[in-house]
């Protein structure tokens, strides 16, 4: 065991085993720099960059040249109909111009088409605002101008420029005339005072009018849910307008607290109330024992 220890530590104090190891940590080093240095920035073309150049506002066949001269590549990955351009003009490309990129580097764009795309333009009459604008995006058209005109029902689509059916260039736009929510005529207020709630509705619904904010007021004598009043308290209005109904609801009676009933204690305080002896009245009274 003794002549193990002591060749180890042979080993460990020679010179030998400092020069072996001084090589690899060299060898270790040289190889790391020669990695970064040589190795890596071959294969990744480390500093050695190219520019983009615009290919915008050409057409494609000038840009493929132009990039290739530049040494790098290219690729369409839309075509969009566009009216400012010629067709197979390039209208936007990525990487930007004026960026550095690594050469051989694929250039993506946008080519102008020809022949823009049809579609067919959806009916949107009698659709809220809202789904008639949605409707029209989903179809590739754009909503234009939107006039009003006085109707019953508000934000409603009353007319469309271009007719459902037709066929039209995407993109193409579509103006819409908006109901306003108010009837161009006057109508008379029917009679709903003692009507139900269910009653009143139904009756200025079909007069043209709408029901807004509904008030409640307590009552005893009336069966709840009964029309008490309404505002504004015309007897026309124009069609469309909106109406306050006071509505009747079950009268809560708030019982009083009551105290406990008051006793009045005569003889507290009153010294002649302690006289225990009967009344005259009872004293006058004869004595039937001595009379018997």
């Amino acid at each position: 065991m003794l002549k193990y220890f002591t060749y180890l530590k042979n080993i460990i104090t020679s010179k030998y085993t400092y020069i072996a190891m001084g090589i690899l940590i060299l060898l270790g080093a040289s190889s790391i720099l020669l990695v970064d240095k040589v190795i890596m920035p071959f294969y990744t073309n480390y500093n050695e960059g190219v520019t983009v150049p615009d290919v915008t506002k050409i057409t494609l066949d000038e840009a493929e040249a132009l990039l290739e001269s530049y040494g790098l590549r290219y690729e369409v990955t839309e075509r969009r109909a566009n009216s400012a351009f010629p067709a197979d003009y390039v209208i936007d490309q990525s990487p930007v111009p004026t960026n550095i990129v690594k050469p051989n580097r694929k250039v993506y764009l946008t080519v102008n088409t020809e022949v823009k795309p049809q579609v067919e333009v959806p009916k949107v009459v009698d659709l809220s605002l809202r789904n008639a604008e949605i409707q029209l995006q989903n179809y590739g058209l754009q909503v234009g101008t939107r006039s009003y005109e006085s109707s019953r029902f508000k934000n409603v689509v009353l007319r469309q420029s271009i007719p459902d059916g037709a066929t039209v260039a995407k993109g193409t736009v579509v103006d819409l005339v908006i109901s306003d929510g108010l009837g161009d005529k006057m109508v008379t207020v029917p009679e709903i005072i003692n009507l139900s709630l269910p009653q009143a509705q139904l009756k200025l619904r079909e007069a043209g009018l709408n029901v807004g904010e509904v008030k409640f007021r307590p009552t005893k004598d009336i069966v709840p849910n009964t029309v008490l009043d309404f505002s504004p308290k015309r007897a026309e209005l124009r069609e469309g307008e909106t109406l306050t109904l006071v509505i009747s609801e079950r009268y809560e009676a708030i019982e009083q607290s009551e105290s406990g009933a008051v006793i009045i204690d005569s003889t507290e305080n009153n010294p002649d109330s302690l006289n225990t002896s009967p009344p005259d009245s009872l004293n006058n009274q004869p004595n039937n024992n001595n009379q018997n």
